[in-house]
């Protein structure tokens, strides 16, 4: 197993704010693995930090094979970010834009280089368009473009289908694993457990510590959830009455359908039996993404108060 990165004791502080703490994080790679977290968790940090944007207070390792952090320049220019919010030139059509990238990386065959991407991303037709007149989903073909131009063989991706329509998700990461399969290695951020079900692999980072690492499947089965759903008109009424009740670590309306977990199965049992009456179809279930990082945050925080 080849690693492209492979950091330790990554650090980081904004004044008295200690944003990212004593963070492990490993990517095989050729493999795509979802960086998921709550806004502020310190996801973004860490991406800055992996590629050279930001300096750590500490941290060691390898990223590409490289030092790091000190030969972070050599890193920098081997590696594609895809910043969360648009960050091309809005004047500029789709041509100038990537014309104006391969120009900064001082590439070679700059011309040839942006008609092949322009081509493999479907921008072909729309090179003369000017990039603030894009809808979302196109915007970030842009940036994706632009991001992978210099053929880096690491990406990192801030959040990068926040906005855009279903059917843009959908083609973005058929191009994600496309790059991946062709051996890129793609650390992404993201909310949506979808897309995170789509990784090879993700870590769940909370108020700057990783608290979860592995396949979805692994994550899953570790977090040691038992789950029962309940099915039937406004099942969701019964949240309410089950919040807080022994053994039900947390409850979770699914339109018509609840989800009712906890880690101890008999006191479980025990708080969903008096509900378990028409019109309510009860049966257990596995434990989705959702419920297991929802169950992971609670405990986080729940620790944390309790330590200050």
């Amino acid at each position: 197993m080849t690693l492209a990165i492979d950091v330790s004791g990554l650090d980081k502080s904004f004044g008295d704010k200690h944003v990212v703490k004593d963070v492990a994080i490993q990517v095989e790679q050729g493999h795509i693995c979802g960086f998921l977290g709550p806004n502020g968790s310190g996801k973004t940090t860490t991406l800055r930090m992996l590629c050279g944007l930001l300096t750590p207070d500490s941290g060691s390792g390898e990223v590409l094979g490289l030092d790091f952090p000190s030969r972070a320049e050599e890193i920098k220019r081997r590696t594609g970010y895809m910043t969360q919010r648009f960050s091309l030139y809005e004047d500029l059509t789709i041509e100038e834009n990537l014309t104006f990238v391969a120009r900064v990386y001082s590439l070679d065959r700059a011309r040839d280089r942006v008609d092949e991407s322009l081509e493999k991303l479907g921008l072909q037709h729309r090179r003369r368009q000017l990039a603030g007149q894009l809808s979302g989903g196109w915007k970030q073909r842009l940036a994706l473009a632009a991001s992978i131009l210099h053929e880096p063989r690491l990406l990192l991706l801030d959040e990068p289908t926040a906005g855009v329509d279903p059917q843009a998700r959908r083609d973005f990461w058929h191009e994600i694993h496309g790059l991946a399969d062709a051996g890129m290695t793609v650390l992404v951020s993201t909310h949506y457990m979808d897309e995170a079900e789509r990784c090879h692999e993700i870590a769940y980072i909370f108020n700057g510590e990783l608290i979860a690492r592995g396949t979805a499947e692994e994550v899953i089965a570790e977090s040691g959830l038992v789950t029962y759903e309940a099915v039937g008109p406004r099942a969701d009424r019964l949240a309410s009455e089950l919040a807080g009740a022994r053994g039900v670590a947390m409850v979770a309306p699914f339109g018509q359908a609840l989800h009712v977990s906890g880690t101890d199965r008999k006191a479980l049992e025990s708080a969903i039996a008096p509900h378990r009456r028409e019109p309510y179809r009860w049966a257990e279930v596995p434990p989705t993404l959702e419920d297991v990082f929802i169950r992971l945050m609670g405990r986080a925080q729940a620790e944390r108060t309790a330590a200050a």
